[in-house]
C-alpha cells in the first residue's frame, strides 16, 4: 500500500542518484585535468554548482517531509542522513573544482613525478563510486569497505608529505601536496557517508563487525 510520504521519498532517491552521477563525473574530470593536462575547469565548475543546487533541493524536500508526514523511524533516518550525504556530495563537487584550479595555477606539470597522485587518484575514483553505490543499495558491507580503503589514501598522504618537504622542485612539491590533501579530504567525506549509510540501515553510525557480517539487503 502506497503511503502519502512515498512519492516524496522516491523523488528524494532520484535527486540523490542524480547527485551521485554528477559527483563521479566531476571527480574524474578534475583528476584527469591535472594528470593529463586537459582544461576541464568550466565543466567541473558547472557540475559543482549543479550539485550544490541539488543539495539545497534535498534540504527543502526533507524539511517538507518532516513537517508534513511525521515519518517513522526508518524513514526519518533515511531523510536525515540524505541531508548529510547530499552535503558530502556538495563537498566532493567543490574539491573537484579546487583540483582544476591547482592545474590552472601551476600550469604544465608533465615534469613532475606523479606516481603517488596516480595511485591516490585511482583509489579515490573507486572510493567515490563505491560510496555512491553503497548509498543507492543501502549496503553496509560496501559502506564498511569504504573506511578500510580510505586508510590506504591516508597512508599515501602521510608517507609522501615528508618527501615533498625535502624536494628541491618547489613547484611540483606544492602542486602534489595540494592535490594529495584534496584527495585525502575527499576520502574523509566518503567515510562520513559510510557512517551515514550505516545509520540509515542499522540505527548505528558504526555497527559491529558481527552486525555487518549478518546484514542482508531487504527485498
Amino acid at each position: 500500500m502506497t503511503r502519502l510520504i512515498d512519492p516524496s521519498l522516491q523523488k528524494l532517491s532520484f535527486i540523490m542518484s542524480e547527485m551521485g552521477d554528477m559527483v563521479i563525473e566531476s571527480i574524474s574530470l578534475a583528476i584527469d585535468s591535472y594528470l593529463e593536462g586537459v582544461n576541464t575547469k568550466s565543466k567541473v565548475l558547472e557540475l559543482s554548482d549543479a550539485i550544490r543546487n541539488k543539495y539545497f533541493e534535498v534540504e527543502d524536500l526533507t524539511f517538507d517531509m518532516l513537517l508534513k508526514y511525521q515519518p517513522v523511524a526508518d524513514d526519518f533516518r533515511l531523510i536525515r542522513s540524505s541531508t548529510e550525504i547530499s552535503y558530502a556530495f556538495s563537498r566532493f563537487g567543490r574539491y573537484a573544482y579546487d583540483i582544476t584550479l591547482v592545474r590552472d595555477l601551476f600550469g604544465d606539470v608533465s615534469e613532475c613525478t606523479n606516481a603517488s597522485l596516480v595511485q591516490s587518484s585511482n583509489l579515490i575514483k573507486q572510493l567515490i563510486k563505491q560510496a555512491v553505490m553503497s548509498f543507492a543499495e543501502l549496503d553496509i558491507r560496501k559502506a564498511a569497505q569504504i573506511r578500510q580503503d580510505e586508510r590506504i589514501i591516508d597512508r599515501i598522504y602521510k608517507d609522501r608529505l615528508p618527501k615533498l618537504i625535502e624536494s628541491k622542485n618547489t613547484r611540483c612539491a606544492l602542486a602534489e601536496a595540494l592535490l594529495l590533501r584534496y584527495l585525502e579530504r575527499i576520502g574523509d567525506h566518503a567515510v562520513f557517508m559510510s557512517d551515514a549509510i550505516n545509520y540509515i540501515v542499522t540505527g548505528k553510525h558504526r555497527p559491529s563487525e558481527e552486525r555487518i557480517a549478518s546484514h542482508t539487503k531487504p527485498e
